[in-house]
């Protein structure tokens, strides 16, 4: 019986010092949830300051421009109410949850990492066995995260993200606070990854990552497979 899962949003807005606005890319929230909520499964979504989580504008186009995807999320009353009064994550918990999942977006870089309620729920749902699920640069938010002896929680999994490589394409490795892909090598994960902007996404056991916006769909259909098919 499907139960529900807990996004975690980033609740930054600002992509270092380039004057540009960031936050959660549209395309990462809005495919997930659609899948999601296909398979029966509800949606709650909380962010480090709660309140309204914004979209990278590099993300929204024009309406009626965006994809079929997007553009029904974007249309949704209910999930556009979800979005735009996300609760605090410091008030969040993992009890209930049967998967907590992270969509990207280069704010994701700044806060998740650094926020310690993000990394205690990534370390209770990691301990409670539940499903774990971040595409791109949502894969942050689980740098910081220990397992119980003391290793980072990404050492010795297969894990996947935003790469280094699409990094430099995109022109911001000298802008994010960290490379994401260097930084999950250095912690120990056995990185996997496609070229630049194909669709990929791993799963060990109860975590899935993935690596960029086309990525989306392949890393929730992994999570819905983890929760249905635990190994």
């Amino acid at each position: 019986m499907p139960g529900k899962i807990l996004f975690i949003a980033t609740s930054h807005t600002r992509l270092g010092n380039t004057g540009r606005q960031t936050g959660i890319w549209a395309e990462e929230i809005a495919v997930p949830y659609q899948i999601f909520a296909e398979a029966g499964y509800g949606v709650d979504i909380v962010s480090p300051k709660g309140g309204a989580a914004a979209f990278d504008p590099g993300s929204i186009k024009p309406a009626g421009q965006n994809s079929e995807v997007v553009e029904r999320f974007l249309s949704d009353p209910q999930a556009r109410q979800k979005v735009e009064h996300t609760q605090l994550v410091a008030n969040a918990n993992v009890v209930g949850y049967d998967a907590v999942f992270f969509p990207g977006g280069h704010g994701a870089m700044w806060d998740l990492p650094e926020d310690p309620h993000v990394t205690r729920v990534v370390e209770a749902a990691q301990a409670a066995g539940k499903v774990i699920g971040a595409v791109c640069h949502g894969v942050a938010a689980l740098v910081s995260a220990r397992v119980a002896d003391g290793r980072p929680m990404v050492s010795g999994k297969r894990v996947n993200s935003f790469t280094d490589d699409e990094e430099d394409a995109a022109g911001l490795s000298n802008v994010v606070p960290f490379r994401l892909e260097s930084r999950l090598r250095e912690l120990g994960g056995r990185f996997e990854k496609a070229p630049n902007w194909a669709s990929f996404a791993v799963r060990d056991g109860a975590l899935v990552t993935g690596q960029n916006p086309a990525s989306s769909a392949q890393v929730a259909r992994l999570v819905l497979q983890a929760l249905e098919h635990p190994e």
